[in-house]
């Protein structure tokens, strides 16, 4: 009887101007009145802040809200003003309040519409307008259009405005978004940070059933994606796909999974291999040419260099063991490509350099290029090796458009961090007579992305292979390259002992298994919250330590030897210890007072902060040469890793300008991407730091990354270091790690077709 009457009370009206934001989440949010009453209301047209100071009108009801008290919860909200007049101002980028005013009385409110639609030009009629805030202005409206109409379409089906602003980015350059989506709302999935299951739950909302083809088929491709890109395979069995089908739809039916995989088979997006498991066939390609290529040009042979290699030796000055011997024999000898695996400390720079200064005695240097994933890694091998060095990526782009490079020696370094898809562009850009030297270190965390090339290159013997194990110190008192290689062979080092450049400060929490056993949860989870802030303290007071000899290289501007003075590592993202957290940590203790900063939803970024950009992606940029000179940007491939600086805020423009020493590039983002491209690279994790090197690591390590530790995670670590390694934390965990031999084998095409 109570709830019929509460139905039928009728919906009460309350107007008031929004003081402050209280509390959001996705569109909802509680909201104080400068008369201080409370409201709760859903806004989807932009941001909840853009709200404050706007006069509202509710419709709704009063309620008692068990924390905040009475509150009248809203189930529609109005601004009481012009309408155009709020969202040009608050929302689209570049609208003054002045400008706005004076173009919606000048034109009025449809006519304005009209002409922001149709011809923006016009606004060159307003005294102070100029062609480059034109275009500003051009580019907000467009967006915000472009949001509005979408946000009337997805607003019903769970889209938040967060995955609003997303969706509308990605699909900018669409003619139709929204025809695109009803067509098959299962595009979205291909939308960086939505996926199936966000696209699922919005398509389900949209009235597609459960078992409608295009649902079946997304998951497929999602599954493979996930279990290849993600996990690292390259194929999968039948039976093992439908199970994970099973799981992602529950629907159970065979029959269908199996029709959809046919209309895959047919289209040729996934091949069948003999042994009836199945791989994307963009997989397939890549991993049959490597396969073919490195099988083909390894038994190749090309002229021998020279008749006297000791001789060559005695006039480089060059003493190498026997194993950095063979390896230099191996190419004396014509060989046309041979794989060199040296663990940490082995020689493997010393033995490269030589095999390319013996290869100069025929090829003129410009003929040879060494190549590596990461810009550190390029620079490395420059300065070490003293032959010209590029990322990989970098030289796919320069030769895009001929089909393949003018180089008749090619240096890969490491390998071991190329993944299947990658290597396989590589190497058909390579000329088919070139020399190849795949330079790497099979103990290092295996690629991201589907397969794992230079380990199945190697167990599947397909070319010449020269393992380096002989460890070559300077010194007795320098252990990393020692305390590595026993990690590598699930041996506990001497870790505890004195050394100049390894480490290891102790932050225990003692008779940690009989703690769990003997206290509370409540009291256990205290206990584990202060171990971590015991362990932050500690990274805190080396970061200390270290601070000055950093920022006396920013001061003096040598920004490459800045950011790969002093690095933290964790094994992972999340948690008190991982890496977003000491990233806020360490950006109070290395850029705390900023002359510029800009709030995004992930935190500030500020100016002189290091920063890694996170995805692959055709941005705005200029050489180093080309800012200076005053140019105009170009659009370059911005890759994912690339660590830089952010040396500009121009608040004006609303544009941050960041310096990648490595890449010798500037890059020009917009400060709505900042949350998209970049992240605080103070800390970063093992797989980001992989192929990178740095004068002083440190390393947390906590049972808090339990999960994530192993001897690959461990040994990659350590190996980063090029002067000292720290590790901070718990011995058990160290101890762990080192015990757990990293087995995870990877299902691959090469293993299959060999």
């Amino acid at each position: 009887m109570l709830l019929v009457l509460a139905l039928s009370k009728s919906m009460q009206t309350l107007i008031g101007q929004i003081d402050r934001i209280i509390y959001q989440n996705n569109g909802f949010f509680i909201a104080a009145l400068k008369s201080g009453d409370k409201i709760s209301a859903h806004y989807y047209e932009s941001d909840v802040d853009h709200l404050i100071n706007a006069a509202v009108t509710l419709k709704g009801f009063w309620e008692e809200h068990r924390q905040h008290g009475r509150t009248f919860k809203a189930h529609s909200l109005i601004v009481n003003q012009n309408e155009l007049f709020f969202f040009l101002n608050r929302v689209v980028k570049g609208f003054t309040k002045k400008l706005t005013a004076e173009l919606i009385e000048k034109y009025g409110t449809d006519g304005l519409v009209d002409i922001l639609d149709n011809d923006i030009e016009r606004l060159l009629e307003i005294k102070g307008m100029h062609e480059k805030r034109l275009l500003k202005l051009s580019s907000g409206w467009k967006q915000f259009r472009s949001m509005r109409l979408l946000g009337e379409f997805l607003a019903p089906f769970g889209v938040t405005p967060a995955l609003l602003r997303l969706i509308a980015g990605a699909l900018r350059e669409v003619k139709d978004p929204i025809e695109a989506i009803k067509n098959n709302p299962y595009g979205l999935m291909r939308i960086n940070g939505i996926g199936f299951k966000k696209a699922d739950e919005i398509a389900l909302n949209m009235g597609v059933k459960t078992d409608d083809d295009r649902r079946i088929q997304a998951a497929m491709e999602y599954t493979l994606s996930e279990y290849c890109d993600q996990e690292g395979n390259s194929c999968i069995e039948r039976e093992a796909l439908f199970h994970k089908l099973d799981q992602l739809l529950s629907l159970g039916h065979h029959d269908r999974y199996n029709e959809a995989l046919d209309d895959r088979l047919r289209e040729g997006s996934i091949t069948l291999l003999p042994s009836l498991k199945l791989s994307p066939t963009r997989i397939y390609e890549a991993e049959k040419l490597l396969t073919d290529e490195f099988k083909r040009r390894g038994k190749s042979k090309n002229e021998p260099l020279s008749d006297d290699l000791e001789r060559f030796l005695k006039t480089q000055s060059l003493k190498l063991g026997e194993q950095q011997y063979t390896a230099l024999e191996l190419i004396n000898q014509g060989c046309g490509l041979i794989f060199l695996v040296g663990y940490a400390g082995t020689g493997k720079s010393t033995t490269a350099k030589a095999l390319l200064d013996l290869l100069s005695t025929r090829y003129d240097p410009n003929l040879i290029m060494t190549c590596a994933l990461s810009g550190i890694a390029s620079q490395r091998i420059r300065e070490r090796s003293g032959y010209q060095s590029a990322t990989i990526q970098s030289l796919l782009v320069k030769f895009e458009s001929q089909d393949t490079m003018p180089y008749k020696v090619i240096l890969i370094d490491e390998a071991s961090m190329i993944n299947s898809l990658l290597f396989a562009r590589l190497i058909a850009k390579i000329e088919r007579d070139a020399t190849v030297i795949i330079v790497g270190d099979d103990a290092q965390l295996p690629p991201i992305g589907a397969g794992s090339p230079l380990s199945d290159a190697i167990a599947l013997n397909l070319a010449p292979t020269v393992m380096l194990t002989q460890i070559y110190r300077q010194r007795d008192d320098q252990a990393i390259a020692l305390i590595a290689n026993d990690i590598r062979r699930g041996i506990i080092p001497s870790y505890q002992d004195e050394y100049e450049d390894f480490t290891f400060i102790p932050v225990e929490l003692s008779n940690r298994h009989a703690l769990k056993n003997s206290l509370s949860s409540a009291e256990y989870e205290e206990a584990i919250h202060t171990q971590n802030h015991n362990l932050l303290a500690a990274v805190a007071e080396v970061t200390l330590q270290y601070l000055p000899q950093s920022r006396e290289k920013l001061q003096t501007k040598q920004i490459r030897e800045y950011l790969n003075a002093f690095q933290v590592i964790s094994p992972m993202r999340g948690n008190t210890l991982g890496v977003d957290n000491l990233n806020l940590l360490l950006q109070n203790y290395f850029n705390p007072n900023p002359k510029k900063k800009i709030a995004t939803f992930k935190g500030e970024f500020r100016l002189h902060d290091k920063v890694v950009h996170t995805k692959n992606e055709n941005i705005l940029s200029y050489t180093t040469e080309s800012f200076k000179n005053g140019e105009d940007p170009s659009e370059r491939r911005i890759f994912n890793g690339m660590c830089g600086l952010i040396f500009r805020l121009d608040e004006e423009e609303e544009l941050c300008y960041v310096f990648y020493p490595n890449e010798e590039l500037i890059v020009q983002y917009k400060y709505e991407q900042l949350s998209d491209f970049l992240n605080l690279s103070y800390a970063l994790s093992v797989h980001k730091v992989q192929g990178m090197e740095y004068e002083r690591v440190v390393m947390v390590m906590s049972f808090s990354h339990h999960i994530m530790l192993n001897t690959k995670l461990l040994y990659t670590a350590l190996t980063r270091a090029k002067g000292h390694c720290i590790v901070i934390g718990e011995s058990g965990a160290f101890e762990s790690a080192c015990r757990r031999l990293e087995q995870s084998k990877r299902s691959t095409v090469m293993q299959e077709i060999n």
